[in-house]
């Protein structure tokens, strides 16, 4: 039987194909070690082929099966993709776009979370399979709908950011003055008069903007705990998530919401093939420093990714072999409670009949099929999947029987001394269409993220609202938008002994985008002992090279350093890169987007001096090093063999170094 210490399988579409073929999946799976399977996502016509009637013959079915094989199920409300009889008797609860163009029924998401209708029905089918299912021997975990996201701007959402609003600021001239309506006669004289951020003539209103992302979100997130808690009304030891899909357009504040799920679980995508392994490593942290932040331990869960391609403009890349299970394991190694894919049989027909799959189209006789069944008899033999360890607090790790009940505690935050600042909302402040110029927010900390990544730290990425105590380095890449709170937090964290390294366009703006008067970086000037008069981005392609050789390209300031020393300036003398020491620490500051080169040669400086070392040092390019339970893992990205720590790494090799 497979071990359940650990997710390993994917979403299974069993209502797209006749039952004959269950018996060839499940079959399959129980070859592959499957742990888990996904199941209902997409169901809800099949479930509830009309108002109030339901047909859960086959799901009774498809969970017996999963079952009898030894199988668990993650079992999910399908209220992502409403049946066709709901948007035919309500074609108001269709999602209104910003130019007022209403959507038809077609694809998945076809649906706006604030109209009542659609919440009703939703709560109706959740209801309906949690009374049914919610005692079933193969149910493991909940997934309450799917990649929440969903815009919308109609009727229903105007009255919904009306309330929120008023609760929000409470009068109609705090609103004013947190929106600076006086600018562009914007003035609001009645609550009737204010509109969700449509499409106008010219520029919108940037803070209407803002405030409308965090009003999609909150209410996203009611709609998802009105299921989370009709299931537990049934079951209250249930286990209850909804997988996160990661992207500057999701108007989703993930760190916001991990306190409202029972295991934090990400889906992830990468967009580039050679790129896929730092922007794997870089959406584990996350998904781990919400985990750590929300009180969850840092444990979470991979709930979806490729098995066979990565697609890169557009473009389906077929991974290389070994990668399947390389992407997998360093998911794990960083904490995640698994590997899941999306999806288990690849679709005859349909919208994603293209999507990679386990088992694709020519069937089981595939190298991805292959690949994946010897990760899952990998996976059996090791007992229990690597996970991320302490480097500060030593933290009892779970017998299988209790990660199999899906309660333990894993583990806390801090598996390195190393950790980068990430704001998904301050990326929504950042992408406002009236800066400078265009700056791509998680593209900057993700950067940043790789440099050290590169250099072989095990880093954490966190939330504002994570604790900072413990870090000898922390990056804080373009926090335009810094709220009174979060400025405090870094100053006490500098000032007990961190080493801070901010970038430009950081400290700006508050929580309502209001310039901090007074010079750049606003909130953070006193710390930083800098004062930048003038932003001066430069053209596209134009680069700077400072007096220390080191090269910047994208961005510039203009600034002085009253109480900083100058580490590097520009050619006509200006500073560039400051260091402050402050109380008990150190605080950076780059005024300039430096290259790749660049800013490995300060961090590895910054880094030296702050004693936060890597886990292996001198790793060469594209082999990756993480912490276990187990000791170090390493992963051999790269088609040629290495020499590490005094062991020869083949191409494509997962390898471990014992404590």
């Amino acid at each position: 039987m497979p071990t359940k210490s650990f997710f390993h399988g994917a979403d299974w579409n069993p209502e797209q194909w006749p039952e004959p073929v269950w018996a060839q999946d499940l079959a399959l799976m129980r070859e592959a070690r499957v742990t888990a399977a996904t199941v209902g996502v997409f169901s809800w016509s099949r479930l509830e082929p009309s108002p109030g009637v339901y047909d859960f013959g086959w799901l009774d079915r498809v969970l017996d099966g999963l079952h009898a094989h030894g199988i668990d199920a993650v079992l999910a409300t399908p209220t992502a993709s409403p049946p066709p009889w709901f948007t035919q008797a309500h074609p108001d609860a269709l999602a209104l776009r910003r130019d007022g163009v209403r959507l038809v029924h077609g694809s998945r998401d076809t649906y706006c979370v604030n109209a009542p209708a659609y919440r009703a029905a939703s709560l109706g089918i959740a209801s309906a399979l949690a009374e049914r299912y919610a005692r079933h021997p193969a149910v493991r975990l909940w997934h309450v709908h799917n990649e929440y996201g969903t815009w919308c701007f109609c009727d229903h959402c105007a009255r919904a950011f009306r309330g929120w609003l008023r609760e929000r600021h409470g009068t109609l001239d705090a609103l004013n003055d947190a929106w600076t309506t006086d600018f562009w006669s914007q003035r609001y004289a009645d609550w009737a008069q204010v509109l969700p951020p449509r499409a106008t003539q010219y520029l919108g209103n940037p803070a209407q903007e803002l405030d409308y992302r965090r009003f999609l979100s909150d209410r996203m997130l009611a709609a998802y705990t009105a299921q989370r808690d009709a299931i537990k009304q049934v079951a209250p030891q249930a286990q209850v998530t909804t997988n996160f899909v990661l992207g500057g357009w999701v108007p989703v504040d993930h760190a916001r919401w991990s306190t409202e799920v029972d295991l934090v679980a990400i889906d992830h995508y990468p967009s580039s093939l050679d790129g896929a392994p730092a922007q794997s490593a870089f959406a584990a942290d996350a998904a781990r420093g919400w985990s750590a932040a929300a009180g969850r331990g840092g444990r979470w869960l991979l709930m979806e990714h490729a098995p066979a391609h990565v697609t890169e403009d557009g473009v389906q890349r077929r991974k290389p072999p070994g990668m399947l299970a390389r992407i997998a394991l360093a998911h794990i190694a960083r904490g995640s409670a698994g590997a899941m894919y999306f999806q288990w049989r690849a679709s005859a027909g349909g919208a994603e009949q293209w999507h990679s799959a386990l088992v694709g189209h020519a069937g089981p006789d595939t190298r991805t099929y292959r690949e994946f069944r010897a990760l899952g008899e990998n996976l059996a033999t090791e007992g229990r999947a690597p996970s991320y360890r302490s480097a500060y607090r030593k933290v009892p790790f779970p017998t299988d029987d209790a990660c199999a009940a899906g309660d333990a505690e894993v583990h806390e935050a801090g598996c390195g001394d190393v950790a980068v600042w990430f704001d998904e909302v301050c990326g929504w402040g950042v992408g406002a269409s009236h800066l400078p110029a265009p700056v791509d927010y998680q593209g900057i900390v993700e950067d940043w993220h790789r440099a050290l990544w590169l250099r072989g730290h095990h880093v954490d990425v966190v939330p504002p609202a994570a604790t900072l105590a413990g870090y000898r380095v922390l990056v804080v890449p373009a926090a335009y938008l810094l709220s009174d709170e979060s400025a405090r937090s870094l100053d006490e964290y500098v000032h007990e002994g961190g080493h801070l390294v901010v970038t430009y366009l950081s400290g700006i703006v508050d929580e309502h985008l209001r310039v901090r008067g007074g010079g750049y970086p606003g909130a953070l000037r006193d710390l930083l002992g800098i004062r930048v008069e003038e932003f001066d981005p430069l053209p596209p392609g134009a680069v700077v090279t400072l007096d220390t050789g080191d090269v910047a390209t994208g961005w510039t300031e203009h600034l002085t350093a009253p109480r900083a020393a100058v580490l590097a300036r520009y050619p006509d003398g200006r500073p560039a890169v400051t260091r402050r020491e402050y109380g008990a620490g150190v605080a950076y500051y780059v005024s300039c987007a430096l290259d790749e080169a660049s800013t490995a040669r300060l961090l590895e400086g910054i880094c030296a001096a702050a004693g936060a070392s890597p886990i292996v040092p001198g790793l060469p390019d594209g082999v990756e090093a993480v912490h276990t339970p187990d000791g170090v893992w390493l992963f051999n990205h790269t088609d040629e063999p290495h020499e590490v720590a005094g062991r020869q790494l083949p191409p494509g090799a997962v390898a471990r170094l014992a404590d």
